[in-house]
């Protein structure tokens, strides 16, 4: 057990979330079980991870998650293992819970050079109609941004989707690539826009900026008379701009949505509720949500992806080849990650903030800020 490496989850906490302060000890080495000095509760070195009050062995927990996340059915795991088909939902969502605060921690509070991203849409098969499930991917690296579900395919749903793409993206020239979807190049243009403040105190709501340097194309499919047709166009920034950035990001090529269009036959083909002509159909939203983000986190973290690979050499005659997953090539990880390592991973919550109060600070909140929020 090293206290050195562990932070406190308690939410009440000034020292929340903080590594390497010198606040945590060890409680009970047989219980495994840490304290913090500052808030005085103690916790089980689970908490934050999967196995939290689980009775179950870690390693059958995961490998009944891994089955899942690469098309096994829930009837064939519960048959395997003589579990019962509440516990594996159960885990299910769990894994999927702790994905989302994984993908939330690692991939959608960085900063990225995104230089092209596609989007596409999934529709998912329910009961009494679809899901539809949005997804975006930045071509260079492969890294798969993150997703939305909804009932409803509507400007709602692309908007949700187009946040998050700016969230990550920083303020570098920028392709968007998909469908024929109106509603993307409105969420586009929604999205990429910055509140210019105003100056000399005046009041009112800020101006909006768009953002420079952020093309728009759209590749639009119809099948007539037996014959597909596909269209390509530009429907923001230049000619010249959008051809630079294919060249950077793909090499070579021309306007397409192929990359996420691939990531979307992943996903089809390790959930089983995904696949087109299925008969497990999805009952709640929340277990569509659960698998993508189990999903989409072994893709980036877990998954070696073979065009990301890169040639070592090794003497003056003989090489290589070094596996990369997306997270590595997008610089978010620094070695291909295991099972363990992604279900046993905290997500630290967010730093503590003083209460907002009327008048100066006490002297005992003045010393939680300077010790706690410098």
């Amino acid at each position: 057990m090293n206290p050195h490496d562990i932070f406190c989850p308690n939410i009440d906490c000034p020292a929340r979330g903080q590594i390497g302060k010198g606040n945590i000890g060890v409680h009970s080495r047989k219980e495994k079980r840490y304290i913090c000095d500052v808030c005085g509760q103690s916790f089980t070195a689970t908490n934050g991870t999967i196995f939290y009050r689980l009775r179950t062995e870690p390693k059958t927990v995961m490998l009944v998650i891994a089955l899942l996340a690469y098309g096994c059915p829930i009837q064939a795991i519960v048959q395997a293992f003589g579990l019962d088909e509440r516990t594996v939902r159960d885990w299910w969502q769990r894994a999927g819970k702790h994905c989302q605060k994984v993908h939330e921690h690692k991939v959608e509070e960085a900063q990225l050079d995104l230089q092209q991203v596609q989007a596409d849409e999934i529709k998912v098969k329910k009961a009494n109609g679809y899901f539809w499930m949005a997804l975006a991917i930045m071509v260079s690296t492969r890294l798969w941004l993150g997703g939305v579900v909804s009932p409803h395919r509507d400007l709602d749903l692309i908007q949700a989707l187009t946040d998050k793409i700016k969230g990550m993206a920083l303020c570098r020239p920028l392709l968007l690539a998909v469908d024929g979807l109106a509603s993307y190049v409105t969420a586009f243009r929604n999205s990429f826009r910055t509140a210019l403040p105003h100056w000399g105190g005046e009041k009112g709501r800020p101006q909006l900026v768009s953002w420079p340097n952020i093309a728009i194309v759209q590749v639009v499919k119809q099948r007539l008379d037996g014959q597909l047709n596909i269209t390509r166009r530009i429907v923001q920034g230049s000619e010249e701009m959008v051809h630079s950035l294919i060249r950077k990001t793909q090499g070579q090529g021309i306007i397409n949505t192929a990359f996420i269009e691939r990531i979307n036959a992943t996903f089809r083909q390790r959930l089983n509720s995904l696949a087109r002509r299925t008969r497990t159909l999805v009952r709640k939203a929340e277990t569509l949500e659960a698998g993508m983000y189990v999903l989409g986190c072994l893709y980036n973290f877990r998954d070696p992806h073979h065009s990301l690979r890169l040639k070592l050499s090794v003497g003056r005659f003989s090489y290589r080849w070094v596996q990369r997953t997306p997270a590595i090539a997008a610089g978010l990880a620094d070695h291909i990650w295991t099972l363990p390592e992604l279900f046993n991973f905290k997500a630290p919550p967010p730093r503590w903030q003083p209460p907002i109060k009327r008048g100066r600070p006490s002297l005992a909140t003045q010393k939680l800020v300077d010790m706690w929020c410098s």
